[in-house]
């Protein structure tokens, strides 16, 4: 019995996914709800487990590959043996990727452009062609060698034309079957400088083949690349990063505000309770501490976690307290979001900042975890900065960066003593459209004062 295995949906919003790592070869035993490969998308990262067990018959998807939701990804045989690969199968990601996907996508289209089921008697038209827009002319021939050319593409090689302004794939040779175009054979054009800068509307001003496209009416410079320099292209999460990062500067009116704050008593409220979160399996870490600090902020000045709405006529004030976490990841961060924060108790917030921080590094986490959040804390002082200014995660309308823990000489307001106190510098940074300085203002120092008399036995 043979399962297809498809790209799964990691959230509503998400319509596509990458693949990113393949953890089984073709002709490999696989378990059911074993990892079979990795995927990311725009959203977060992700294992996939396999939906049922066998031998893994065919990999139809390289990495590096995007493709939409519910497209079939790979293929399962319950009957075959491990290490047989069935004469009609292939693996479609080995190191001649393109090549070998040629191969499979013709074996699978047939000369009608339909694929048997595994009824045998019904069927259906095959994925990749669906994804690639592949239809016959009409009378029942296949398109040209220039027209597979241009339709018959990978999603990556397509991807890399688009952002290289090449809009007709046949000005290149392609070493693929039916002449069709490798990511080797693009790559190789774009190295040797014969695609042109892309179309841009007349209204714009067209930019640097090695540029970026204008934003606005900003032109961004060109940037010359050497030859000891290596171009990379950017993975999904990062490019979504860029584009929020950009867009929050865009939209909201950023403003900040520092506070040092006094970590005196939470020091030597953690050295009372770590061994008692220990020995509940439980890392107590600063990071806890903020985030209910954070929470019982957040409930004293729902301003502060409210957000605007995108035509900018209504404040929006949430009713829950769910506040995301800035993990870094290597090359990357995610935001999961731990909900109702307000709710849990310290041990329960220390609980979920554990499992949400391994779970991301593992790449773990579900799509809706890392999402919805209303607040953000994001803590550099793991890091050992003195603080950051972090940019509003939209569509909230605060973030706080904490800085490092760090022992600094400080005078006692009310008597004037030079002491030496566990001190954290925090910045808020804040959307002046919905919040202003007094209220950010009063919002830290309620959070400070949690922090500084937090009870210690």
């Amino acid at each position: 019995m043979r399962n297809e295995v498809v790209m799964p949906q990691m959230g509503e919003s998400v319509t596509e996914g990458t693949v990113t790592t393949w953890f089984k070869e073709v002709g490999d035993y696989v378990e059911r709800d074993e990892a079979l490969l990795e995927i990311t998308t725009d959203k977060v990262d992700s294992e996939v487990a396999s939906p049922a067990e066998g031998v893994l018959v065919e990999r139809l998807v390289d990495p590096g590959e995007t493709v939409e939701v519910d497209t079939v990804i790979a293929v399962l045989d319950s009957e075959a043996d491990e290490g047989e690969v069935p004469a009609d199968a292939g693996d479609s990601a080995s190191d001649d990727s393109d090549s070998d996907r040629d191969e499979t996508e013709a074996r699978d289209s047939g000369t009608d452009g339909s694929v048997a089921t595994d009824q045998g008697s019904e069927t259906t038209a095959s994925s990749a062609d669906r994804s690639a827009g592949l239809e016959s002319s009409g009378d029942g021939e296949f398109p040209s060698k220039e027209e597979l050319r241009r339709t018959r593409s990978t999603p990556l090689v397509r991807r890399i034309a688009d952002e290289h302004g090449i809009d007709d794939l046949t000005r290149i040779d392609g070493s693929g079957l039916s002449g069709r175009v490798t990511k080797d054979d693009i790559l190789a054009y774009i190295e040797e400088g014969k695609h042109e800068a892309p179309a841009r509307q007349p209204t714009q001003p067209s930019a640097p083949s090695q540029g970026r496209a204008p934003r606005g009416d900003i032109e961004m410079p060109d940037v010359d690349v050497g030859e000891r320099d290596r171009v990379e292209m950017l993975s999904p999460q990062r490019k979504m990063i860029a584009e929020h990062m950009v867009k929050s500067r865009s939209v909201s009116a950023h403003a900040q505000t520092v506070h040092e704050v006094d970590f005196s008593n939470v020091v030597e409220a953690r050295k009372q309770r770590k061994q008692e979160f220990a020995d509940r399996g439980v890392k107590l870490t600063y990071t806890a501490y903020i985030m209910k600090a954070a929470a019982d902020a957040l409930r004293e000045f729902p301003m502060v976690n409210a957000a605007m709405d995108p035509d900018e006529e209504h404040i929006i004030y949430r009713g829950d307290i769910d506040i995301g976490m800035a993990v870094a990841l290597d090359g990357s961060l995610i935001v999961p979001s731990i909900d109702g924060v307000d709710e849990l108790s310290l041990l329960g917030i220390a609980r979920r900042v554990n499992d949400l921080a391994e779970r991301a590094r593992n790449k773990q986490l579900k799509a809706d975890e890392v999402e919805g959040g209303t607040f953000t804390v994001s803590n550099h002082g793991v890091f050992g900065p003195e603080f950051g200014i972090p940019i509003i995660n939209q569509p909230q309308a605060a973030i706080v960066s904490t800085g490092a823990i760090k022992k600094r000489v400080v005078a006692d307001q009310e008597t004037g003593a030079i002491e030496v106190r566990p001190t954290s510098y925090w910045c808020l940074s804040f959307d002046h459209r919905v919040i202003d300085g007094a209220t950010a203002d009063k919002f830290m120092r309620y959070m400070r004062k949690t922090i500084e008399e937090w009870p210690v036995d």
